[in-house]
């Protein structure tokens, strides 16, 4: 049977910890004359992870390696969330959806929420837009709430590298994002 990507991160697989960190492209200029700075902030922004695996019996551990081998280095692609916090802090009801087609940037017009609600989500939250190789990750920068109509918009990061679809699902628990390996 072949190997279609992305695969799922094995659930018999614990971690032994996760730390995802946050990437910019920014680049600053000084002048070595006047000491002034021009400071630009390009397109790039993603998300990436070290991930540590406990130690582990045999049959765990060829689970693990099994896994790794899948991957074909850098080529295959993985399904992964933040095991640490698969629940918004915020509310998080209502049924949320993309509202409108050709966003792109760091603000996602949504509707759908439960309707004037009060921290429908909070800063730090994760949302998850798409699913299978579409799957992205994204954190939310401000708490939100919903309007009368269950609108609401979101600051996130990264900024969409795609337009979703109008009326795309939002995920809000048990997030996961698009990996794959660092290297080979």
């Amino acid at each position: 049977m072949a190997i279609t990507y992305p695969v799922s991160f094995p659930s018999s697989i614990g971690l032994a910890n996760i730390n995802i960190r946050a990437r910019n492209v920014v680049g600053i200029s000084s002048s070595p004359f006047t000491g002034q700075q021009q400071v630009y902030k390009h397109q790039g922004q993603w998300w990436e992870a070290e991930v540590s695996l406990p130690p582990m019996k045999r049959a765990d551990a060829e689970q693990a390696v099994a896994f790794l081998l899948k991957m074909n280095g850098v080529y295959g692609t993985f399904l992964l969330g933040d095991k640490a916090n698969t629940a918004p802090r915020g509310v998080g009801t209502g049924t949320p959806l993309v509202n409108g087609a050709s966003q792109t940037g760091d603000e996602l017009i949504t509707d759908g929420w439960t309707t004037s609600t009060t921290g429908i989500l909070k800063a730090g939250d994760w949302i998850q837009l798409g699913s299978g190789s579409t799957t992205r990750l994204h954190k939310v920068l401000d708490d939100v709430d919903s309007d009368g109509s269950g609108n609401a918009t979101i600051n996130i990061f990264p900024n969409l590298r795609s337009s979703p679809s109008d009326d795309a699902a939002i995920t809000v628990s048990n997030t996961q994002g698009l990996w794959r390996l660092s290297s080979n």
